[in-house]
């Protein structure tokens, strides 16, 4: 179901409108996790990313499993300290803060269920496999690939919709990476800076390593987007054999709704401002909570649609010349990792026609 797996991922924002409290750290690097002492159920799998590959999609079928247990939350984070929220206001975060806060996640799972969680950020931070590690030893570990230049096409609408970025077009949003890395030219209340280093994002080799070399490659099943595309319950499947579950059931295929273009940007990040006035009104600037009283339910259900038509568009695609200067920079990666994965992605992802 060529759109069913790349839907949007729930909301994150800047620091300067999501009210969180949660700082970002440079690429790759994650602070160890408080997960000295575990109690209570763990999960017994991780679905680890990447974001835009198909991970909610996975998520929500996995969920209907009757031998899986996955909570509400998608994406708890857990593992990369620096993203866990702190209370504000006295209100506590929807997102778990402590140990015991994670693991009350699972706690409804019963014995004979595997419980898993989605958080596709954790393949990109080192230290999450070990923190990982020490509340699951056993942890058996998801990972989806997707094509380079079209992983971070999509990868930038995302950040793009969660407020992280503000470049709208993707081959000038590429080109200030160098800039950034110094921490210059980045979005107002950004602290999200290694995650608009996009090319840092495709280090597929090294990303996969760190989990193979605390798990064993025995223990970490990589997807490619492309195949999940193409055949969802096939891979969906394979996924149930990995976890040792029932994989004769029938399976409920599920549609994501595809990211669209941020037309206006300031009016969707007022958009996300009030729907975080609505989710945490305490933490929220008090003239947004005098907006959202002047917008009640019925007028958003009236004009909501009109509003979203005003505000995006449909997906422009970058220039082909473009994407194909792209795709020749990441070559030599697509080529370290199909070596690595066994697999010639080289053909499958059109990199033989590259020259």
């Amino acid at each position: 179901m060529a759109g069913a797996v790349e839907g949007p991922t729930s909301g994150e924002g800047t620091a300067a409108t999501d009210g969180s409290g949660e700082v970002g750290e440079p690429y790759g690097e994650a602070g160890g996790a408080d997960t000295s002492t575990p109690s209570g159920r763990a999960p017994d799998f991780f679905i680890v990313g990447h974001q835009k590959c198909g991970t909610t999609a996975l998520y929500m079928m996995l969920q209907d499993h009757p031998q899986i247990y996955m909570p509400a939350e998608k994406e708890p984070r857990f593992f990369i300290p620096e993203l866990r929220p702190q209370w504000v206001n006295g209100k506590k975060p929807k997102r778990p803060g402590t140990l015991e806060d994670y693991l009350s996640l699972f706690e409804a799972a019963a014995p004979d269920q595997r419980a898993g969680e989605a958080s596709p950020q954790y393949l990109r931070y080192k230290n999450v496999p070990a923190a990982i590690a020490k509340v699951q030893p056993d942890a058996r570990i998801i990972a989806l690939l997707r094509e380079p230049a079209d992983f971070l096409r999509s990868f930038h609408g995302q950040m793009l919709h969660n407020r992280i970025e503000s470049q709208k077009d993707f081959q000038k949003a590429m080109a200030l990476e160098d800039a950034r890395r110094r921490g210059e030219r980045l979005p107002r209340g950004c602290r999200r800076q290694a995650w608009l280093l996009y090319s840092d994002h495709v280090r597929y080799v090294e990303q996969l390593r760190w989990f193979r070399d605390v798990f064993g490659p025995e223990r970490v099943l990589v997807l490619i987007y492309e195949d999940y595309r193409r055949d969802n319950e096939a891979v969906v499947r394979e996924v149930l054999r990995f976890l040792e579950v029932d994989d004769s059931l029938p399976i409920a295929q599920v549609d994501t709704k595809p990211l669209k273009d941020v037309r206006i940007q300031r009016l969707h990040q007022l958009t996300g401002a009030l729907q975080e006035t609505r989710r945490n009104p305490a933490a929220a600037n008090p003239a947004l909570r005098v907006l959202d009283t002047l917008l009640p339910a019925p007028v958003r259900r009236t004009f909501g649609s009109q509003w979203r038509r005003f505000i995006y568009r449909p997906r422009a695609q970058p220039s082909d010349a473009f994407m194909l200067e792209l795709r020749r920079r990441f070559k030599p990666e697509v080529e370290a990792v199909s070596e690595y994965l066994g697999r010639d992605l080289v053909s499958l992802w059109g990199y033989d026609r590259i020259g």
